[in-house]
């Protein structure tokens, strides 16, 4: 199995560079790679579930650390799991512009990249959910796996690839890598699609009616 230890023998032996300069500077080569590949997976491997209690009479919530997108809020009420719908901050500041009144809540909105809005405000103090696209615990000696090495190590690679290249001014690699890194990263994509459907779901038009839609035409 890949590891980060796997990882950077990989690097150096393809870049043939064992110089301490370029020894020193694979973490960064890496660190880079991986913010590359959170913003360019759409992935179940980067989703994190966190439980959150939502304050009576306060429509501010605190996101997880490190949370780069929502997929989603809930909360409990009554039993039942109830999903936020999300909207703009404008929208939540025209629909509920007394912040004082309560209610059960039906709305989330981003205030920044640490808070949410939502609306209404809760009546009382209710358990709720955020889901979100977070990077993983970053790769270094002291941790030597993540989901990037476990189930995309080509793609990590390769991104790693990119960074060398710029790294010893072999610019004309750059495209050689990054053609590879891309072709890997529509097939990573793809698996990510696959799993959002069974294998005996097809597609439906929009439109209703006939299905016009072809499986794989897409």
């Amino acid at each position: 199995m890949a590891n980060y230890t796997y990882l950077v023998g990989d690097i150096i032996d393809t870049a043939e560079d064992d110089s301490t300069e370029f020894y020193n500077y694979v973490p960064n080569m890496v660190n880079r790679a991986e913010e590359r590949l959170t913003k360019d997976l759409d992935d179940y491997g980067l989703v994190t579930y966190t439980s959150v209690a939502v304050s009576a009479g306060n429509n501010k919530v605190t996101l997880p650390s490190g949370t780069r997108v929502i997929k989603n809020v809930n909360i409990v009420s009554d039993g039942s799991k109830i999903n936020l719908l999300a909207r703009t901050d404008e929208f939540i500041n025209d629909y509920w512009p007394v912040v004082a009144s309560t209610s059960e809540p039906k709305y989330y909105a981003r205030r920044n990249n640490t808070t949410i809005l939502i609306a209404p405000t809760p009546a009382s103090t209710c358990n709720g959910e955020i889901v979100y696209v977070s990077k993983p615990t970053a790769l270094t000696s002291a941790n030597q796996t993540n989901y990037f090495s476990d189930f995309c190590y080509d793609l990590l690679f390769n991104a790693c690839m990119i960074e060398a290249m710029l790294f010893m001014k072999n610019y004309t690699q750059v495209g050689t890598y990054q053609n590879v890194y891309n072709q890997i990263l529509e097939l990573q994509r793809n698996q990510a699609r696959r799993t959002r459907r069974d294998d005996m779901q097809a597609p439906f038009s929009p439109a209703g009616g006939d299905n016009t839609l072809i499986p794989n035409a897409n």
